[in-house]
């Protein structure tokens, strides 16, 4: 999974996966149980024909669900881990509509180099799921700092995952997952979500909606201002800081 200021790609694709049964290849178990309800979200969001960025595929199972319920959807997959790529690759092999994924690191030290493999259109989503809370904080300001960079104007960054959430209880399952991360890495963490709505706004993000999805998790969901709508965002998140 992923991690923060823009990350650096590749300039280059994934090397090509060698023929591998798809039933060996490594699964999550979260993504095939999310992959549905994550789906159905999308599909309220995006139009028919669209092109998404995936940040942290991990796996590939959301690329590859997506985009055979979607052949107009192009979907351009990536990762940081260079031995996540060649599973991603041959998971998607057989879906026209899936880019050759790409390394993205969203922490390294070259923002300069996040742009220039990801070509001269812009997306018009960028999604990352189960990215922030398994990563360590700086990677929301960079997870945003790329959105409002490679969107679209009016393109929206889809983020799913736990949050914490300022003057509502958290759930027992969560708070425990929460304790579970912090002592596997003290990096980790539920972030809580006006942190997250803070890095937000101060990318030049607006906030379009908050979607309740199963197991305690959310879909939070912003849009790339207009040029006048991002002069009035980025003001108002200067005055605030």
């Amino acid at each position: 999974m992923q991690p923060t200021a823009p990350r650096t790609l590749a300039a280059t694709p994934a090397p090509q996966a060698l023929p591998t049964s798809l039933a060996a290849l490594p699964t999550s178990a979260a993504a095939e149980r999310n992959k549905r309800p994550i789906l159905e979200v999308l599909e309220a969001l995006l139009p028919p024909e669209a092109r998404v960025l995936e940040v942290a595929s991990g796996t590939g199972q959301h690329a590859a669900h997506f985009a055979a319920a979607h052949p107009r959807w192009h979907w351009q997959p990536s990762d940081r881990d260079a031995p996540a790529l060649h599973i991603i690759a041959q998971r998607c092999a057989p879906l026209p509509n899936v880019a050759p994924p790409l390394l993205l690191d969203l922490l390294a030290p070259d923002p300069a180099g996040a742009a220039a493999p990801l070509g001269d259109g812009g997306f018009d989503a960028v999604l990352a799921a189960n990215l922030l809370h398994i990563s360590p904080w700086p990677t929301c300001a960079a997870l945003m700092h790329l959105a409002a960079m490679r969107l679209r104007e009016g393109g929206v960054l889809i983020v799913y995952g736990p949050f914490e959430v300022e003057g509502e209880p958290l759930e027992p399952s969560n708070r425990a997952f929460d304790e579970d991360l912090r002592a596997r890495d003290a990096r980790w963490g539920l972030r809580k979500l006006g942190d997250v709505q803070a890095e937000a706004a101060h990318a030049g993000l607006l906030f379009q909606r908050r979607v309740a999805m199963p197991a305690n998790n959310l879909m939070l969901v912003w849009r790339l201002a207009t040029a006048a709508g991002s002069t009035v965002a980025m003001a108002a998140a200067c005055a605030s800081r």
